[in-house]
């Protein structure tokens, strides 16, 4: 099972959505991350044929998606940030509906859907009208109707958007269930959402991809960037509109320690200090930060290759 992203772009008018981004996924979990407009959503909509590339193809197992067909289709899941659902719809008649459509036959549909409502903690669930439901449940109906039909390609945008962080975890640990001998990507500009649950990580900016490989290997690339000082409280506020601080916390004697990411110390008496994934994020989408300008190296174990921008 492959999955391979060959020169793959997106043009908008003069706009590029996506660029040149090539990769080959194997099973596991694969965690696009990037902040908003970076062009996940784009270089997500072509991987599953809802969008056509300007240029570059998907291949699945080396066949060309695009000639595959309803045979990819059928490989496929698929929740978008906002899936459509019928709000009058019990979550049985929605899953029901959708399997439909999947090409499920009536009783294996009934059955497979009871048990995905009960495996996504919606079990008892089933008869009420999904207007009634939360954004955590609606969240957690959309993950079982994407595996549905027992995907290869598990693709994810945005699920946890707009959950509580008690949902948030839920959800991951649903998706981390879901993903064995599956591959997975998902996106996502919240860092927590993948640093516990993906096999490799994949950094997008500009429409490239500027940094990819396992979490411990890209954290390892913010070493010396990352930085601890204490300062008076009255300092504090004018420090923090001048640096990319990524934690502030208020100590005894008016004093407040900031953490804070930059190539070289900003602060008299900074300390160097290990860094997080989030750290890492930080300094990639930084204020004023150009595209891959003052980036760490792009990870040369990892299966991407940079686009133009990169």
């Amino acid at each position: 099972m492959e999955l391979t992203l060959d020169r793959l772009t997106r043009e908008f008018g003069p706009k590029i959505a996506v660029d040149r981004v090539s990769a080959t996924l194997a099973p596991g979990v694969y965690g696009l991350l990037g902040a908003n407009g970076a062009g996940k959503t784009t270089l997500m909509r072509m991987v599953c044929g809802v969008l056509r590339p300007t240029s570059g193809e998907v291949r699945y197992d080396g066949a060309p998606v695009e000639r595959m067909g309803d045979a990819y289709r059928a490989l496929l899941g698929y929740l978008p940030q906002d899936f459509g659902y019928y709000p009058e719809f019990t979550a049985l008649d929605f899953m029901e509906y959708m399997a439909a459509l999947k090409g499920l036959g009536r009783r294996d549909a009934r059955d497979r859907s009871l048990a995905l409502l009960e495996r996504v903690g919606l079990g008892g669930e089933e008869r009420r009208r999904i207007r009634t439901f939360s954004g955590g449940m609606r969240q957690r109906l959309g993950i079982a109707q994407a595996v549905l039909n027992d995907p290869e390609v598990l693709v994810l945008d945005e699920p946890t958007a707009g959950l509580d962080p008690k949902e948030r975890v839920r959800f991951r640990n649903l998706i981390a269930g879901f993903a064995r001998d599956k591959i997975v990507l998902l996106s996502t500009h919240i860092v927590s959402d993948v640093e516990h649950i993906a096999d490799e990580i994949l950094v997008m900016r500009a429409g490239s991809v500027v940094l990819s490989g396992p979490p411990a290997e890209l954290v390892a690339e913010a070493e010396g960037k990352v930085w601890e000082a204490t300062v008076p409280a009255a300092r504090a506020e004018a420090l923090e509109a001048a640096l990319t601080v990524g934690n502030v916390r208020h100590e005894e004697g008016g004093r407040v320690l900031l953490r804070y990411v930059a190539d070289e110390p900003r602060v008299p008496g900074s300390a160097p200090v290990e860094p997080t994934l989030e750290d890492l994020y930080l300094y990639l989408f930084r204020d004023g930060a150009a595209a891959g300008a003052g980036a760490p190296r792009a990870s040369r174990g990892a299966h991407f290759k940079e686009g133009r921008h990169a």
